[in-house]
């Protein structure tokens, strides 16, 4: 349900939207094991949905995974407290959105006593397909020296296929996207996770727990011979992409131009100084179809650590991301009008020590570092005022990396001989707890890099956001 104003502007009118789906399904699973040190687990399941067409509204979908406790053969050392390997396969099936597969009339909100039909801008398609996702994984259970020292190592290797998507075709059809079974996506990565009890006494005991994930993905296929989904499109000309032989998520924009290694003017990509034209101010790609970011980071982690003391419990945990990239349109406006500080294109000091903004024969005006069409270091000064050409959107895109304090929880629980009275309770348990507390570390500049547009498909966009908010609350526990 969603509202609007009305056209007195006074309160909104609600409007709310029926959209019945059922889904009815089978489902089977065994359990095998042999000697306590063999484990085979097998599941099946059939689902047949009311999204899909009737012809093909069933797909099946099963899972096996088998594991081996190697340690039960390993007794004789006394170090290794438990070790077991894992092998996975699964397949999981998935329907269509609601209404994807008959075209039908949209009414919108009357005019008056008007009533009001519209077509739709999206083609359904009613021979549309179950999407389908494949994944394999391995992994290693380990603990040491009496379950003091844990740690969890697992490789994992996707591909998502058949995914119904809405792509874009000709406005000449009367539509401007279609529903289509399109595209392959791979995902492969490492998930790693350890935990340690440095300390442990009868009143103390210390215990970290570490997680550490690196995912790699590609488009691997799209729709007949596309080469590239617009997943959408914003201010700026900055466009969210999946692309053909690139990772899912690329941000794409106009770029700096550069000189390659014979000469030619071609797409800036960092690995040579920007070209300066004979104006005195950067060159630019007029294209947008240059990556300029990726949305995808390198790794992320955390770190989470327990302290207790007899009957009290602090507890706190570290959030980090390395890499990946978000994009800015607060700071490719903010820069542009000067709203930043420190961060507006035409303002604060230049090389001389003066105002950026002095005319140039009062020592004002900038040189932009890199070169000129003829390969040498540019000197040449410039007005630097609001008419000045502005960056491309390369210039706004920037590192999402971040560490944050994301909880804080202190807890105390209450001494069994003051409960010894009310039988009924076994414990109780009073917590203070604090979310997203602190961001130690950020790149991104007067904005959280996790504040996004979507948490969906399209992601690395910042547009508005909204200052960081901390939660706090007190939880009471109790055990009967």
């Amino acid at each position: 349900m969603y509202s609007i104003a009305n056209s007195k502007g006074t309160a909104p009118l609600p409007i709310e939207s029926y959209q019945p789906k059922e889904v009815d399904g089978y489902f089977a699973g065994v359990t095998l094991g042999y000697n306590n040190f063999l484990t085979l687990d097998a599941t099946i399941r059939r689902d047949r949905s009311s999204t899909l067409p009737v012809d093909n509204n069933a797909y099946n979908y099963y899972a096996v995974s088998g594991s081996w406790l190697f340690s039960h053969h390993l007794q004789n050392l006394s170090w290794l407290s438990s070790g077991k390997l894992r092998l996975n396969y699964a397949t999981v099936g998935n329907d269509a959105p609601w209404g994807s597969l008959a075209d039908v009339y949209f009414q919108p909100n009357p005019f008056g006593s008007t009533v009001l039909f519209s077509l739709p801008d999206t083609k359904n398609n009613n021979e549309l397909k179950p999407e389908n996702t494949k994944s394999k994984e391995i992994g290693i259970d380990l603990s040491f020296l009496q379950n003091r020292i844990g740690l969890d190592m697992s490789y994992y290797h996707t591909n998502t296929i058949n995914q119904i998507i809405p792509v874009s075709t000709s406005t000449a059809t009367g539509y401007s996207r279609k529903f289509v079974n399109a595209g392959n996506i791979e995902n492969k990565g490492i998930e790693l996770s350890m935990f340690a009890i440095p300390v442990k006494t009868n009143n103390f005991s210390w215990t970290v727990n570490v997680n550490w994930s690196r995912n790699r993905n590609k488009v691997l296929e799209l729709y007949s011979d596309s080469k590239n989904l617009l997943l959408g499109s914003f201010q700026g000309g900055v466009s969210i992409n999946a692309t053909l032989g690139q990772p899912y998520g690329t941000i794409q924009g106009k770029t700096w131009n550069m000189l390659d290694a014979a000469g030619k003017v071609v797409a800036w990509d960092g690995t040579a100084p920007k070209l300066v034209s004979s104006s005195g101010y950067y060159s630019a790609t007029t294209t947008t179809t240059n990556v300029i970011g990726n949305v995808n980071p390198d790794w992320i982690g955390g770190i989470n650590n327990t302290f207790k003391y007899k009957n009290l419990s602090l507890g706190f945990l570290v959030d980090m991301r390395k890499g990946g990239d978000v994009w800015s349109l607060d700071m490719y406006y903010g820069s542009m009008t000067g709203v930043y500080e420190g961060y507006t294109v035409y303002s604060g000091l230049n090389d001389l020590g003066n105002p950026i903004r002095n005319s140039l024969a009062d020592g004002g005006g900038v040189i932009y570092e890199g070169v000129t069409a003829d390969g040498k270091v540019n000197t040449k000064r410039v007005v630097q005022d609001a008419n000045s050409p502005i960056l491309p959107a390369a210039g706004y895109a920037y590192d999402a990396s971040y560490v944050k304090l994301r909880e804080l929880v202190f807890s105390y629980s209450l001494p069994q001989s003051l409960l010894s009275g009310v039988k009924a309770i076994k414990g109780i348990e009073l917590s203070l707890i604090g979310r997203n507390l602190w961001i130690i570390h950020k790149n991104l500049p007067y904005a959280d890099p996790e504040e996004n547009l979507s948490a969906g498909n399209i992601q690395g966009i910042q547009s508005g956001a909204y200052p960081t908010t901390r939660s706090m609350g007190v939880n009471l526990k109790l055990r009967f």
